[in-house]
């Protein structure tokens, strides 16, 4: 859930990249957008080294506002980052978004397509909330494409104490104005609170499949080394929740930042940057 955002950065080097559709509006990133399964997804991308990575924004999230310091930071001459919005998200509208039962199985196939499309034939994904959830699918579907994991914020199941937590935030107006300003300057206020209340019961159906599963029998499926980063204060994702994803795993490992709450690789974002170097070159 990408209740904690960054909206403001860019900076300087070349953008070398050849793509359909791309146009360099930093010097450093690459934009554009790429037909895929029907939508035409936004991504920016920057970097060129030979490990690509892809990251996965929260719900109603995007590169623009998830991702900041990850594209500024993260080490260009070993990797080539991605970053995307998922369709009906940030400058992937149209569509208006929608939440079928089915929509994280829906981003995980227009992720791993896009990325296909890019012309990348395997690849690293950062999933954060949604997006982690998002990535465990697409692992789980994808074993011979996804290099490694990983995620943080992020959930399998719903819970009832995750259903009291979605419920405490469906109202954004009750939100403060720091927290709603970047998703209102990216959707309008009416947009961004329609959006978030379809979000809230899109993500509150899982609740009444058996044991209240997003993706749980996927879990056992996904082979790829994976890193489960929990932040210790994170309000909207309780503990239990990367204690299961480690235990169903398998090989899995979990790193606690004792400080870290929902939004920790923005707030914390050199550690988390360093952490997430240091297992991909692993």
């Amino acid at each position: 859930m990408a209740l904690f955002l960054l909206g403001r950065r860019f900076f300087t080097c070349r953008a070398d990249i050849n793509m359909t559709a791309v146009h360099a509006y930093c010097s450093s990133v690459a934009s554009g957008r790429q037909r895929v399964n029907g939508v035409d997804l936004y991504y920016e991308q920057t970097g060129r080294g030979r490990h690509a990575v892809l990251l996965l924004p929260g719900a109603l999230g995007s590169t623009k506002t998830d991702f900041g310091p990850q594209l500024k930071s993260l080490n260009k001459e070993l990797f080539t980052v991605v970053g995307w919005d998922p369709r009906g998200y940030g400058q992937s509208r149209p569509p208006d978004r929608d939440f079928p039962s089915d929509f994280f199985e829906r981003d995980a196939k227009d992720a791993v397509d896009l990325m296909k499309t890019l012309g990348f034939s395997k690849f690293s994904l950062l999933g954060w909330s949604d997006g982690g959830i998002t990535a465990l699918v697409a692992a789980a579907r994808n074993p011979n494409l996804i290099n490694k994991m990983v995620v943080w914020g992020s959930n399998a199941f719903i819970s009832q104490q995750d259903l009291k937590l979605y419920e405490a935030v469906r109202d954004v107006s009750k939100w403060s104005v720091r927290m709603r300003q970047p998703m209102e300057e990216v959707y309008g206020a009416e947009v961004f609170a329609k959006t978030w209340e379809a979000w809230v019961d899109g993500i509150a159906q899982f609740a009444h499949k058996p044991e209240g599963s997003i993706c749980l029998e996927l879990l056992p499926l996904i082979s790829c080394p994976t890193l489960i980063i929990h932040g210790e204060k994170d309000p909207m994702v309780p503990s239990f929740h990367p204690q299961h994803l480690l235990q169903h795993i398998k090989g899995s490992r979990l790193h606690l930042m004792p400080e870290g709450k929902h939004n920790l690789h923005l707030k914390y974002a050199d550690e988390f940057n360093k952490l997430v170097e240091d297992f991909l070159q692993q």
